[in-house]
């Protein structure tokens, strides 16, 4: 995306976080956004904004294991913390219930989201108990991938079909990809 902030860049008048978090407020108790750099630049949400613990850009486990520790202060009795990627405006409106389902069903450690035969571990259900484990696998053993991560673990896969023709995990990682997207969510005309 050239250097821009993907979680600004405008789909359909809004930016994109936007449609993200409008998929997640009603399936959550409790919203915060990963992010690094300048919180102000998320102030119309009036949500948490969570740097990660080093500014080494350790990717999304960074992200994962700040909102651990947030959730584990701010949402006392919350036993998971869900995390989806800011570029996919079409999540699924019962990501969070189905994802507890899969643990539930399969007697997992955590679940992870996955549609089109693909995995999308951004898109995972992460027990708040696995905090100590995330931190030393990520700051002392500098462990960089969710997969090789979540792979240590007993892990449920909840598959997500289309709708519609729209995979509901689509990444928005290019001019392209934003254009087609904004195809998508304009209606059609008979």
């Amino acid at each position: 995306m050239g250097g821009a902030d993907k979680a600004q860049l405008e789909l359909a008048g809004r930016p994109l976080i936007s449609h993200v978090i409008d998929r997640l407020r009603l399936q959550l108790r409790s919203l915060a956004i990963s992010a690094n750099g300048d919180p102000a630049r998320f102030g119309d949400f009036a949500l948490p904004v969570l740097p990660d613990p080093r500014q080494d850009f350790s990717g999304p486990l960074a992200g994962i294991l700040a909102g651990m520790a947030w959730a584990r202060t701010a949402c006392p009795g919350c036993r998971w913390l869900l995390t989806a990627p800011c570029d996919a405006p079409f999540l699924p409106p019962d990501l969070a219930q189905r994802l507890l389902q899969a643990v539930e069903d399969e007697g997992a450690d955590l679940a992870l989201a996955a549609s089109a035969g693909r995995d999308h571990p951004v898109a995972g259900l992460w027990p708040l108990s696995l905090e100590e484990a995330l931190r030393r696998a990520l700051l002392e053993e500098g462990l960089r991938k969710v997969g090789q991560f979540a792979g240590r673990y007993k892990k449920a896969v909840a598959e997500f079909p289309s709708e519609r023709g729209i995979d509901p995990f689509l990444n928005l990682n290019t001019p392209e990809d934003i254009r087609a997207a904004q195809a998508l969510l304009v209606p059609t005309r008979p």
